[in-house]
């Protein structure tokens, strides 16, 4: 069932970047989104997934979703190599710990820089509806990425609520959609198979 979500974006633009980690993450948010007249325009950049077919399966789903719905995607390159070392050191911190956040940062701050680019004034992410993700980090990550750059305001809204969550799960199953059991980066998959 799709929930009746009213929204309104901050500044009351009517288009929004959003950052996307996946496709199953970005269902519910871009319908919603979409619902609500805002127009989503997809910014993909994962370099954290590991490894490349990983990134390909997952950069492939949210780009079938988007075209199903009319929508643009913006693809940042993928550059595994560009990201690795932000983890050093931080390799068996354990999910939603200091490796993560330092991976929000990382990839927030990509987002905010082609938002102010481009003349987005609002960035959020798919990040905030996944539930192992904390959305403390998620929003840290992201008022600190906006802060690094001009006009760009961070929206930190919590996506996992007001049945969003559940209508998730039924888009997932609806599109058929791949839909991973990690994060995405080596040391999320090395806790998975413990």
């Amino acid at each position: 069932m799709i929930p009746d979500v009213k929204l309104e974006a901050p500044l009351g633009v009517r288009q929004v970047l959003l950052h996307t980690c996946c496709a199953p993450c970005s269902s519910a948010i871009v319908e919603c989104l979409v619902r609500n007249g805002i127009t989503p325009v997809i910014f993909y950049s994962n370099d954290n997934i590991y490894p490349k077919e990983e990134f390909d399966k997952r950069q492939g789903e949210c780009l079938r979703y988007a075209r199903s719905l009319g929508l643009d995607v913006v693809e940042d390159a993928y550059d595994h190599a560009r990201w690795l070392p932000l983890t050093e050191g931080l390799e068996d911190a354990p999910e939603r710990g200091a490796r993560c956040l330092e991976c929000f940062r990382y990839r927030l701050l990509r987002a905010a820089r082609y938002a102010a680019a481009n003349g987005f004034e609002v960035l959020t992410t798919t990040l905030a509806s996944s539930r192992w993700k904390d959305l403390e980090q998620v929003n840290e990550a992201g008022r600190w990425a906006c802060a690094q750059v001009d006009g760009v305001t961070w929206w930190d809204r919590n996506w996992r609520k007001e049945g969003l969550q559940e209508r998730r799960g039924e888009i997932i199953h609806e599109m058929n959609f791949y839909n991973q059991t990690w994060c995405g980066c080596e040391f999320s998959l090395r806790n998975t198979r413990k």
